[in-house]
């Protein structure tokens, strides 16, 4: 029987087929796609001419390309548009995945075609061309080739453990995070509450079949939650529910998932020469060891500490004006929110009206335009794998640049967060440009009756944030693939995503698009200059929370977590200086931490503090030229144009003239006295 996804797609821009393909055509595909990988991987190596840099490293980056797509989609879906068969077979092909990838790395004899080029010919390679030898040469190295048999053999096992093991821990975390539900049937319960976050809830308890209101622990749901309502116990009901997701000592807890991927990540790296995953990993960051990682988060949580702790104790005399004697974390939102209306007179609620969701995203791709000269058609001829999803057409100058993918509400398929991915990078073959698929994904409030998709103000930075992310797919001009957009050193990726955040704070921007979606009329000038002057509200509190994520996730890639250590107390001591709230038994955040345990953020969660200094150093060389300027959006472009084909720090000081400052970060943060 025909199988679509191992033909020609034969649709616009050679787009996936989403609409073609049923769930049980992955399988197949992605067995034989296996096969025909592995069957590239042969021609390399029986080659009978000597290894040379087209033989053997380039032919090594096209190897495998149809079923990299595949998987490409069948993990962006299963990311994004999930349910039991795609999570059954997710656990499946994970494991054939991983052995397909040390299938590579431990192949001796490929390894010596690698070797002999690296050895042979760096000197007369491009930039570029030497960047993919090194990357090739060290995806070796760093993965095992010099390994004796037997660890090939148990680094072959850890391999395959922990693909099996992440592809789990998701799976848990969705399945908790939809398990549970606030279901409301007294509307006194709802005090405090906007109407259209009742309406929302309203309209959630319909789909279910219930009457009253019902409340999930997705954000859109959650967050308006813990900010307005005034019943104090569901806050507490709702903030534990969260905080003990994937820790329920059942069948979807975390806690021994947590234990063994930190222990086969620790073991994998001692087998390859390193003293901890952390140590692996930091090789290949501009940050480029743990101590560098510790340093730079330390000196950052002494500056930011002092401003955390006046910024809670102002929450804390709100509260005593209510009756509450000892603040917890539960009532954080709450009391932030009725701070940032007692100082700068607005509710984040009340601005909603004024940000339709259409209207940031035309929003969003005006700076696009204005800065690059980029412009988005929409698409109806574009298959795609659910009908809210979104898709333009990206243009320069007339000429298509690149396909986007956008899609926005939370679903029950649908994991928490907001992320850019890609089904198709960029790359330059055979003489063939071929232009990247870009897809980004968010979990917004949905419309409702009349109203459209309103964003908190939170949430439109959010999607700026992402959107960063895409322009980095969409402006790649490299010619590999693998060095191609948002294949960069992992504490870079986030300059590009966080610099577009600072443009959503620019009053002349905020007022060109800024309106009330029923009437248009502007949001008043002193409301957007309330949102500039907040800009870094809450700033010492929110850096300490960012930084206790990071330190957490250097303890447990650096080998502190011991066998017999509980996760909720091993959590607590680690970040026990940067807690301003007490402690509520039972819970823990390590269980979801879903950005280091199955995600790509092991050992790097300080990119986003680290890619905080670049950003606003960066916004600052705009603000200085001006945050349109086309000569120096040009230099930008640039940065984001060459992927991974240029050492990091070098393409930030070719475009900004000199290293970045941290003194940018601390004023825009007013955490410089």
């Amino acid at each position: 029987m025909h199988n679509p996804l191992l033909s020609a797609f034969n649709t616009p821009f050679n787009s996936f087929p989403f609409e073609n393909v049923k769930q049980e055509d992955f399988k197949p595909a992605i067995l034989e796609g296996l096969a025909l990988a592995r069957k590239d991987i042969a021609e390399i190596v029986d080659d009978p001419a000597s290894p040379t840099f087209d033989n053997t490293v380039v032919a090594l980056e096209q190897a495998g390309k149809q079923l990299h797509i595949i998987t490409e989609a069948f993990f962006n879906l299963n990311s994004a548009e999930t349910n039991d068969y795609l999570q059954n077979l997710a656990e499946e092909i994970s494991p054939l995945l991983a052995a397909y990838g040390n299938d590579i790395t431990l192949n001796e004899r490929l390894f010596e075609r690698v070797k002999a080029v690296f050895e042979s010919t760096s000197k007369n390679l491009s930039e570029e061309e030497y960047r993919l030898l090194d990357r090739t040469y060290k995806s070796f190295t760093r993965n095992g080739a010099l390994l004796s048999d037997a660890e090939k053999d148990r680094l072959r096992f850890i391999d395959k453990e922990l693909s099996t093991l992440k592809v789990k821990f998701s799976q848990n975390v969705l399945h908790e995070t939809n398990a549970y539900t606030l279901h409301i049937t007294n509307e006194q319960d709802l005090e405090g509450l906007p109407d259209s976050v009742k309406s929302a809830a309203k309209e959630e308890a319909k789909k279910r079949n219930l009457k009253g209101w019902i409340f999930s622990l997705q954000f859109p749901s959650m967050m308006p939650f813990m900010k307005y309502a005034k019943n104090r116990n569901l806050r507490k009901e709702l903030y534990v529910a969260s905080s003990q997701k994937a820790f329920h000592k059942n069948e979807y807890d975390n806690e021994d998932y947590i234990k063994k991927i930190v222990s086969y990540r620790q073991e994998r790296a001692e087998l390859l020469g390193y003293e901890s995953h952390a140590h692996f990993v930091l090789q290949e960051r501009m940050a480029s060891n743990p101590e560098q990682v510790d340093t730079f988060l330390r000196d950052l949580l002494a500056k930011a500490k002092p401003f955390a702790q006046k910024e809670v104790e102002q929450l804390r005399q709100l509260a005593v004006m209510d009756g509450i004697s000892e603040l917890m974390p539960y009532d954080h939102a709450y009391y932030v929110e009725k701070l940032r209306e007692a100082k700068y007179n607005f509710s984040e609620e009340a601005l909603k009206p004024y940000f339709a969701l259409e209207e940031v995203v035309k929003a969003a791709f005006d700076v696009a335009n204005r800065l690059y000269g980029l412009s988005f058609r929409k698409r109806h001829d574009i298959q795609k794998y659910h009908q809210e999803v979104d898709v333009f057409e990206v243009l320069e100058n007339g000429e298509h640049k690149a396909l986007l993918y956008v899609d926005w509400f939370p679903r029950e398929g649908k994991r928490a967060g907001a992320w850019m991915t890609s089904y198709r990078g960029q790359s330059k073959v055979n003489g063939q440009h071929i232009r990247p698929h870009i897809s980004i994904v968010c979990n917004f409030s949905r419309p409702y009756e009349e109203v459209p998709s309103l964003l908190t103000f939170n949430e439109v930075t959010t999607l700026f944030h992402e959107f960063g992310h895409a322009l980095h797919g969409i402006m790649a001009d490299t010619v590999y693939e693998s060095l191609s957009g948002t294949n960069v050193y992992w504490d870079f990726v986030e300059l590009p995503s966080q610099f577009m955040e600072n443009y959503c704070y620019d009053k002349g921007f905020l007022s060109s698009f800024a309106k009330h979606y029923k009437t248009g009329e502007p949001l008043p000038s002193e409301e957007i200059d309330k949102i500039v002057a907040s800009a870094n509200f809450m700033e010492g509190y929110q850096t300490l929370r960012q930084l206790s994520f990071g330190l957490l996730d250097l303890a447990y890639h650096t080998n502190q977590l011991r066998p017999d250590d509980s996760i909720e107390e091993f959590e607590r001591n680690i970040v026990r200086e940067m807690q301003l709230y007490p402690i509520i038994e039972g819970t823990a955040m390590s269980p979801s931490f879903s950005h280091i345990f199955p995600g790509g953020y092991a050992a790097g969660y300080y990119s986003y503090k680290w890619a905080e200094v670049l950003d606003a150093d960066a916004f600052a060389y705009f603000k200085e030229t001006g945050i349109f300027n086309r000569d120096t959006a040009a230099k930008f472009k640039t940065l984001l144009s060459r992927g991974g084909t240029v050492e990091p720090m070098k393409l930030y000081v070719d475009f900004r003239g000199r290293k970045p400052s941290v003194d940018a970060l601390l004023k825009r943060a007013g955490l410089s006295v």
